[in-house]
């Protein structure tokens, strides 16, 4: 367990009260102190329609972080690729790599990351998940300069050979992943019942490629870390309930942003807990000790080669206490 990196996956949360512009500026210092203590890389989701996450674009933000950092990878945890044209990503991210030369990672996701609605509004053909595998391998040939559609170039991104991921939560993904040999990211943070499978099918699978000559498997896990034992529970707490209105709040007219604690426990109550804590099984709650030695056991089951931090404290100052207790990502589990 001596070589497992840590990183961190960054949803630059709204939180009550707060604005986007103080999302994006919580989202600089996270990635300032993840350099800081150590960490391999941070990465941004893509969520659409979502009060809460301010991550929709995901390179605009990434070039933000850039400018405010000096040596962290930066990259995008994930693109949903049905939702764009493989050329635009190509582009987009060959203009990061251009910016920011051997710091740019580029992770793909084939879920709309957003509702039905949206996904209409997003002008995504419902049927476009099924062609995946043939975006991922025209976005991989504009990336390495070995277009697959003649006579069209991406410029930049030409030659740029910005690492690929493919991210998942089942085993098509990891099957993708391991025929196009490619690193794998499970999102066991929110989605953790085929992780075990997949990381097995993914590994006996694996084909060396340009990119990756072994298998690179990261598993999410979630972490709220603070001084005491009691108040990381109480965070757990507030983590849980949040999620029950984010999963179940339309029902009783509370969006995410609006919710009460008695609101929230209602639905947790009636049976919103069932599916909130299965979300979020892989979970480290407590001290610094506490968080570490989970993540000891957490490796001991995956084999990961790197864990993708995501922190769930609910305020940016939750967020940057919970990180800073976490401490280097050196300390624990990379000297155990």
């Amino acid at each position: 367990m001596g070589d497992t990196r840590l990183s961190i996956l960054d949803l630059a949360p709204i939180g009550a009260g707060e604005s986007a512009s103080d999302s994006f500026a919580a989202s600089v210092e996270l990635a300032r102190q993840a350099e800081a203590l150590g960490y391999e890389r941070v990465w941004y989701a893509e969520h659409h329609n979502m009060p809460s996450i301010a991550s929709s674009a995901t390179s605009v933000l990434i070039a933000h972080v850039g400018a405010h950092t000096k040596s962290i990878r930066l990259g995008a945890g994930g693109v949903m690729l049905p939702n764009h044209a493989p050329l635009l990503i190509a582009e987009q991210f060959g203009t990061l790599e251009a910016m920011y030369p051997g710091r740019i990672d580029l992770g793909l996701g084939r879920a709309p990351g957003s509702d039905q609605k949206t996904m209409y509004a997003l002008r995504r053909d419902p049927r476009s998940a099924e062609s995946f595998p043939q975006d991922v391998a025209e976005l991989q040939g504009y990336l390495t300069g070995h277009s697959l559609v003649p006579g069209v170039d991406a410029v930049p991104g030409k030659g740029s050979n910005v690492p690929l991921y493919i991210l998942g939560s089942s085993l098509f993904g990891a099957q993708l992943a391991a025929a196009m040999g490619l690193p794998y990211a499970f999102a066991s943070h929110f989605s953790p019942a085929a992780l075990d499978a997949a990381i097995a099918t993914y590994r006996s699978e694996f084909k060396p490629s340009e990119q990756l000559e072994r298998p690179y498997v990261i598993a999410g896990v979630n972490v709220i870390a603070a001084q005491t034992e009691s108040a990381a529970k109480a965070e757990f707490q507030a983590t849980r309930r949040r999620r029950a209105v984010n999963l179940y709040g339309r029902q009783i007219g509370v969006r995410d942003l609006e919710m009460s604690d008695v609101q929230a426990d209602q639905l947790l109550s009636t049976g919103a807990a069932t599916h909130v804590d299965e979300m979020l099984t892989y979970t480290a709650v407590g001290t610094q000790r506490l968080v570490h030695e989970y993540f000891d056991g957490f490796l001991r089951q995956t084999g990961a080669d790197e864990l993708m931090v995501v922190l769930q404290a609910m305020t940016i100052e939750g967020r940057l206490s919970s990180l800073a207790v976490l401490g280097e990502a050196r300390v624990g589990v990379l000297s155990s």
